[in-house]
C-alpha cells in the first residue's frame, strides 16, 4: 500500500514551472504570515513562524533555487514538511494540487555542472500537459551547500 504514497506529490509552482514534493512529507500547506526574522541566517532563511505552538523556520524557496526574488502576495503559501524529524516551511508563489505520478512518467533530471538548482532535483515527472520538477527535499534541507 505505501507504493500509492511513494508516487503522490504536493504540486507547487515557483515562476512559471511546476514543481512537485513527495506528500509523504507535507505536513500542511498555510498561508503566510508574519514571521520573525534569525539574525545571522542565511539570505534563504527567513525567519520562523510559530504554527500552532511550533517555532518552524521559513525557507524562501525560489532564493534557495536560485530564482529571481519575488515579494509574496495573496497567491503565496508556506509548504510546511518534514524530513528526518526537521520540519521546515516553504514560501512557493502557489500551490495547486495533489498529483499521482507514476515512476514510469518520471526522468532522470538532466546533468549540468552550472545550475545551482539542479543538484535538488529528483527527476522530472510527466504529466498529460505539463513537466514537473520533483524536489529532492533531503539533499535541499539536508545538505550542507
Amino acid at each position: 500500500m505505501t507504493s500509492d504514497i511513494e508516487n503522490k506529490y504536493v504540486i507547487f509552482k515557483l515562476e512559471n514551472e511546476f514543481y512537485g514534493i513527495n506528500i509523504e512529507n507535507v505536513r500542511s500547506i498555510e498561508r503566510i504570515q508574519n514571521y520573525t526574522r534569525v539574525p545571522n541566517a542565511p539570505s534563504y532563511v527567513r525567519g520562523v513562524i510559530n504554527l500552532r505552538g511550533e517555532v518552524i523556520p521559513i525557507i524562501d524557496l525560489r532564493e534557495k533555487l536560485g530564482l529571481t526574488i519575488k515579494e509574496v502576495d495573496n497567491n503565496s503559501r508556506i509548504i510546511i514538511v518534514s524530513v528526518n524529524e526537521l520540519i521546515v516551511g516553504l514560501i512557493v508563489d502557489s500551490s495547486s494540487e495533489v498529483l499521482e505520478i507514476n515512476k514510469e512518467k518520471v526522468d532522470r533530471p538532466p546533468a549540468s555542472e552550472e545550475n545551482e538548482a539542479e543538484k535538488y532535483i529528483k527527476g522530472i515527472g510527466k504529466d498529460e500537459k505539463r513537466l514537473i520538477i520533483l524536489i529532492d527535499l533531503e539533499k535541499l534541507l539536508i545538505t550542507k551547500a
